[in-house]
């Protein structure tokens, strides 16, 4: 079947079964499929024309993937914008050249006009001339400004063609604006299975979902990982329907992987990589508690230049909207700034991001490296490494620990000095000390170190 057709085909084979679970409310396939005809009515209704770039303002909800799959069929450019930021809601408008906003109103969408802002049409040309639809995304813009990216949707949907059937409850944790979101909707849909979306994604509200509605699959950031098991929720909630937890969006350390296994002996880890400008890269690791694995996608080359991982994708980005191209090479590579170990056998280890390797002094220090050996300690529930400006060593490493609870400050901060000192070189060994109730992260619970 041409295009991305066949996803709506493959709707009509599931009709009876439960698409999405929103708000406590089961919807069938069904009725998704009625869904998407009623948006795609009120799109041609409203002459939204083909290769025009329509946003999305709204996280996941029915009428929001509706809406989605509408658009993609009309030939549009589809924005997901999940802030409630005005400036950041205006910022990512105009870098995408937004024509039509639809607004999420009382459980529907208001649909608006919007005058474009100049931008680079020749990736919008070049879907249109195609007759395919296209996604912007937005870099998380932890290093600067956010990015903004168009991948071809067609080309996106096709990649998920051909799956299993499989009647797994998996539950959405990252955003409707996120290439992981994006990932694991079309992987729910194209198995026929079921896509739950939270109430909220903190701990709590995350694991009721869980025990109310039968969830098989979590994937999720180490950092909510690892709230999850200091919150002692998994204690008190029935997770017992988990039968998977994807891991991904950051390096996990080998400490809580340990954990999450003793936490949850019958529940399979999976480890997921993938980048916004490439898509979900698929990989496979041979052994329960490894943090190697080989790359397993016969749409992906890779190589390691520098101990960079490069990659190269039938499903990377046309390119950015609002910044230049640096970041790929003349002939398509993408360099991913994830810094890897090849082992002799060819699998990989994630270490870190070429962007937060502390200098000391000319040494290379990996926060995860550091933060691994911390979270061996049984009086450390979090930590979190990054460098700060030392007028001797250029930079120097300094941790946010978050205690297990009780300890006195500065005994915690001799305990740790004293423990990474039996363990690191002396360049790593932390010579600033903070004692938080929390680490810094973002609303997609990933780290953010600071400068």
């Amino acid at each position: 079947m041409p295009g991305q057709a066949w996803i709506l085909d493959h709707f009509s084979k599931f009709s009876n079964r439960t698409a999405v679970i929103s708000d406590n409310r089961a919807y069938t396939y069904g009725e998704l499929s009625k869904a998407i005809e009623d948006y795609l009515a009120f799109i041609e209704a409203r002459r939204i024309e083909p290769g025009e770039v329509v946003a999305i303002h709204s996280d996941y909800t029915f009428d929001a993937i509706a809406l989605f799959f509408a658009l993609s069929r009309n030939k549009n450019i589809v924005v997901p914008i999940v802030s409630e930021t005005p400036e950041e809601v205006e910022k990512r408008l105009a870098s995408s050249g937004t024509d039509w906003i639809m607004q999420r109103r009382d459980g529907g969408f208001e649909l608006r006009k919007r005058d474009a802002d100049s931008r680079d049409i020749s990736y919008i040309e070049n879907l249109k001339n195609r007759g395919h639809s296209g996604l912007i995304l937005f870099s998380s813009g932890s290093t600067g400004e956010p990015k903004a990216m168009i991948h071809d949707l067609d080309n996106l949907i096709d990649s998920y063609r051909g799956k299993t059937p499989k009647a797994l409850n998996t539950l959405v944790f990252l955003t409707f604006d996120h290439i992981g979101g994006i990932d694991t909707m079309m992987r729910a849909f194209a198995i026929g299975g079921t896509m739950t979306i939270p109430t909220s994604r903190q701990p709590e509200a995350v694991c009721e979902e869980i025990e109310k509605h039968g969830v098989n699959v979590l994937p999720a950031s180490p950092t909510f990982i690892n709230l999850l098991l200091m919150s002692g929720l998994h204690r008190k909630y029935d997770l017992s329907s988990l039968e998977i937890i994807a891991f991904g969006a950051e390096p996990m350390p080998q400490p809580l992987l340990k954990r999450v296994r003793e936490n949850f002996p019958h529940v399979r880890l999976q480890q997921k990589f993938g980048t916004s400008e490439t898509g979900a890269i698929k990989i496979r690791s041979d052994e329960a508690g490894s943090l190697l694995f080989k790359i397993d996608d016969p749409n992906v080359e890779y190589k390691i230049v520098d101990g960079e991982l490069w990659l190269k994708s039938k499903t990377q980005v046309l390119g950015y909207l609002n910044a230049s191209m640096q970041n790929f090479t003349e002939d398509g590579w993408f360099r991913t700034g994830d810094l890897v170990e090849r082992m002799e056998d060819g699998r990989l280890k994630i270490i870190g991001r070429s962007t937060e390797v502390i200098n000391v002094g000319g040494e290379k220090v990996f926060p995860s490296e550091v933060e691994a050996v911390l979270l061996e300690m049984d009086e450390v529930a979090d930590a979190m490494v990054y460098g700060e400006e030392n007028p001797i060593t250029g930079q120097g490493v300094t941790v946010d620990v978050v205690p297990t609870g009780g300890q006195d400050k500065r005994e915690m901060k001799k305990l740790i000095r004293k423990f990474c000192k039996e363990r690191l070189d002396g360049y790593k060994i932390p010579s600033k000390v903070n004692i938080v109730d929390k680490t810094n992260f973002g609303d997609r619970f990933k780290k953010i170190r600071r400068k």
